[in-house]
């Protein structure tokens, strides 16, 4: 099968994604993102398609798989931004009493050891620290997953010996 052919195939489906995908999102912009997200996922990786099996299947799986994915890095997110109603006067304490300028020596720390990694290892640092997971790294830098995992780990070793004047503040541990 060509490529052309698997689009035209992908697009006939998309009557039926769509309204899958409502079913997930409540929310119609919201379906025809994931509609779009998942359609763009299987034609980039129409390869991975075998000609005779259901079409329509592998779909709702990619679809399923990237709602699953998306609320994932969504939840992940949220519970590290606290919302302005949340803040409780414990934290509103404790943020009255930071400095400021020693966030921002902090912050120049870190961004200095992350410089210090070798782009092999930043590259998936980075992105697992942005919520990403071990086989979607391994497929955007098209390296084993096993590959990925010993980089994160290795990473982080890296990152803990130049933060190391930092290792009694849980925040700065926690963080790497």
């Amino acid at each position: 099968m060509t490529k052309f052919e698997f689009n035209h195939l992908v697009n006939h489906h998309s009557v039926s994604l769509r309204s899958y995908a409502l079913n997930f999102t409540k929310d119609a912009e919201d379906a025809n993102d994931l509609v779009q997200d998942t359609m763009l996922k299987a034609i980039t990786y129409y390869n991975k398609f075998k000609e005779g099996t259901n079409l329509k299947g592998w779909l709702f799986t990619i679809m399923k798989n990237t709602f699953i994915n998306n609320y994932r890095r969504l939840v992940k997110t949220n519970t590290l931004i606290t919302q302005s109603e949340d803040i409780s006067s414990a934290n509103l304490s404790y943020s009255a009493t930071k400095n400021q300028a020693e966030s921002k020596f902090v912050m120049g720390d870190i961004d200095k050891a992350l410089a210090q990694l070798p782009q092999e290892y930043y590259v998936p640092f980075i992105r697992y620290f942005e919520g990403y997971k071990y086989h979607e790294i391994a497929d955007m830098l098209q390296i084993p997953i096993g590959t990925v995992k010993t980089r994160i780990h290795v990473a982080r070793g890296i990152l803990k010996k130049y933060l190391k004047t930092y290792s009694k503040d849980l925040s700065i541990a926690e963080m790497v």
